[in-house]
């Protein structure tokens, strides 16, 4: 990674476009030191200690700026489930699903559907976050409620155009660069917090703050090999006259990733399991009776939460991989195209036995990010010190994912100008 980096480094447009997406990373990041007028930072930092998963979701995802109540509070966490909700939409609607086959003016369209239902999301989600933190408000009412709301808002409208400057004119994917950069801005605290618990507070021995390193790197060298496993499925194409030239005859494959759905059933069992905190951001949290006790079972620190977590993220993966990846189409598209799966008839066979492959590898990718999201749970459920230091499953894969996805559009980008030169 650091040799295809240095090497990009050595070549002009290349090196323009690295240091365009660092400029946009620093205005980010500068963004997220510049607070929200009427708002107590050290009421929202209590809010986020308190273990509240999406309020710990959304600081992380911003990179600390939730808990210091800044203009960059929200992240661009309405701008993902914007996206979310038209890929879904997409599915469900035929006229969409027709728009996002008309090729690049179908994708614009739908770009700017997202844009709008983001702010939409946006004020909706400002309007409900005013209300969840309204003891960090220092002058409640209708001009605090305008100035809080409209600026988160505006936040997350300018991460959105943030994000889409650097994927017209920089590396990578823009909106995946900012939640990547908000992850990381978070590591320097994590390992400091780790560090004074092991030397000054003495809170944890020698062998768990090792145990804890080697574990780290464990789970990243894991998550690399699984974010990157793939079962290929061999595919041969018969050779067929075209007037008077032959075409067909070469052997390829399908490529089915074991974490098809990548992080997002995380995200979508995250931001189910905190529905309860939310409502008793609302209605107050009970301290006695049957609903303390029931409220109790929605707390991080729980084995009610971490098996429904786990069971959600197991669904979820099911779910999203069936919603990304249609094996009766792909049999019909290799069918029309001559092509078939070595001892497998065309048609239906081709897709039933897609289909059973995909079960497969999806059920091991469901245990796969199932385990990263809830390692870390189980870590500060039998070690109390370590909950406020951990890395949470959806922040490793998505440091993981971006880097390597970033790393590869750069080699792309390289090996498209070989090739140019080459030609020249």
């Amino acid at each position: 990674m650091f040799k295809t980096l240095r090497n990009a480094w050595s070549i002009p447009d290349l090196r323009k476009k690295m240091l365009y997406t660092l400029l946009m990373i620093f205005v980010f990041r500068l963004g997220s030191f510049i607070p929200v007028p009427g708002l107590n930072a050290s009421a929202l930092a209590d809010l986020v200690e308190e273990g509240n998963s999406l309020f710990g979701m959304m600081n992380a995802f911003s990179g600390g700026a939730f808990s210091q109540a800044t203009i960059f509070a929200m992240g661009i966490t309405p701008y993902i489930n914007s996206s979310i909700i038209l890929q879904l939409l997409t599915v469900a609607i035929p006229a969409l699903e027709r728009l996002s086959k008309q090729g690049e003016e179908g994708r614009k369209t739908i770009a700017k559907w997202t844009r709008i239902v983001t702010v939409i999301l946006a004020f909706i989600q400002a309007t409900g976050l005013y209300f969840g933190i309204k003891g960090a408000v220092t002058n409640p009412g209708v001009t605090s409620y305008i100035t809080v709301v409209l600026t988160f808002t505006a936040g997350t409208a300018f991460l959105m155009w943030l994000g889409e400057q650097i994927t017209q004119k920089g590396v990578g994917n823009g909106i995946s660069i900012i939640i990547f950069a908000g992850i990381v801005a978070s590591l320097p605290t994590m390992f400091g917090n780790l560090w004074l618990a092991f030397w000054e507070f003495e809170t944890i021995a020698w062998w768990v703050f090792a145990l804890v390193v080697v574990f780290a790197i464990a789970m990243i060298a894991f998550v690399v090999y699984i974010t990157d496993a793939e079962r290929r499925v061999p595919v041969q194409y018969a050779k067929r006259m075209v007037g008077r030239k032959m075409y067909g005859g070469q052997s390829t494959h399908i490529p089915l990733k074991v974490a098809m759905a990548g992080v997002i059933p995380i995200i979508f069992a995250m931001s189910i399991l905190s529905f309860p905190s939310t409502i008793m951001q609302f209605t107050g949290t009970p301290t006695s009776g049957f609903w303390a006790k029931f409220w109790s079972f929605f707390q991080p620190t729980s084995w009610v939460y971490v098996v429904i977590y786990f069971l959600l993220i197991v669904f979820f993966t099911y779910f999203y991989t069936a919603i990304q990846f249609n094996p009766i189409e792909v049999a019909n598209n290799m069918k029309k195209q001559g092509g078939f799966i070595p001892g497998i008839r065309p048609g239906k066979p081709t897709s039933d036995f897609i289909s059973r492959i995909l079960s497969k590898i999806t059920l091991a990718g469901a245990f796969f990010l199932g385990i990263v999201a809830i390692v870390p749970l189980v870590i500060g459920i039998v070690y109390p010190h370590l909950s406020g230091i951990h890395i949470g499953g959806s922040s490793l894969l998505i440091m993981v994912g971006v880097a390597l996805e970033t790393v590869k559009q750069i080699e792309s980008q390289m090996l498209m100008r070989h090739y140019k030169g080459f030609l020249d």
